[in-house]
């Protein structure tokens, strides 16, 4: 606790430079796997090769990934930029698939409907798919923030700062507290993270809350119902 009070600004600085490095990543994905998923999702063949290219690139080294990008990007080892492209890749293989099923996920008969009212492609998907595919493309992204923030970690092997240089920095110096500590900030910088897309989902997503009442309220109602019979069906056994 001692090391953690002496050395809290750079806690914090580094906490803030792991957090963007994961944050970007995980917003870039999500705008090359939602259009990319709503096109594969309509065109089987397309489908077969999104969904094999996914899972082939998240197979890759993450730290293999970091030292394979420089040559190609032409910027330096030390380069964040590295770091945002490698976890793109990886945020856009997680996220194609959840978006695909998010889609999937969208009753066909709203989407009908959506048509016979007059709605082009484009406001159909903004109005209709979109909206409603937002429940199981939040779970996945719930997925991704975790992945990036343990993947950005990894990183600090290069030089490139976040959390994981309290790993790097306490192996070289035997120091275990330093090691601790990292793990800590990563763990509840993953928990901040995870709670900030939940409330998020929960702001895009009012209808479902409505939805859970209603369900709520009709056991509530069958519930009392059930009850209501039982007490008659004693009442009535008693009167006999």
């Amino acid at each position: 606790m001692e090391w953690f009070l002496a050395n809290s600004g750079m806690v914090f600085e580094r906490a803030g430079e792991h957090l963007v490095l994961a944050l970007i990543p995980m917003v870039l994905g999500l705008l090359i796997a939602v259009p990319l998923g709503q096109l594969a999702r309509r065109n089987r063949t397309l489908r077969t090769v999104v969904t094999t290219a996914s899972s082939l690139l998240y197979t890759i080294p993450s730290l293999a990934l970091f030292i394979i990008l420089p040559p190609i990007l032409g910027t330096r080892i030390l380069d964040p930029l590295n770091v945002v492209v490698a976890l793109t890749m990886y945020a856009v293989a997680l996220l194609v698939r959840a978006a695909m099923d998010a889609f999937d996920s969208v009753d066909d008969d709203l989407r009908m409907a959506a048509v016979s009212m007059g709605f082009k492609p484009t406001a159909r998907f903004l109005q209709i798919d979109l909206p409603l595919s937002l429940p199981v493309l939040f779970a996945g992204l719930r997925v991704v923030s975790v992945s990036n923030i343990s993947l950005v970690s990894v990183a600090a092997l290069l030089g490139v700062g976040n959390l994981g240089m309290l790993f790097t920095d306490g192996l070289q110096r035997a120091f275990v507290t330093e090691v601790v500590i990292g793990i800590i900030a990563i763990l509840l910088l993953a928990l901040v993270m995870d709670t900030f897309l939940v409330l998020l989902e929960k702001l895009l997503t009012p209808w479902t809350r409505a939805s859970a009442a209603t369900t709520r309220q009709d056991g509530k109602a069958d519930s009392k119902a059930a009850q209501f019979i039982a007490d008659a069906e004693i009442h009535g056994e008693a009167a006999r």
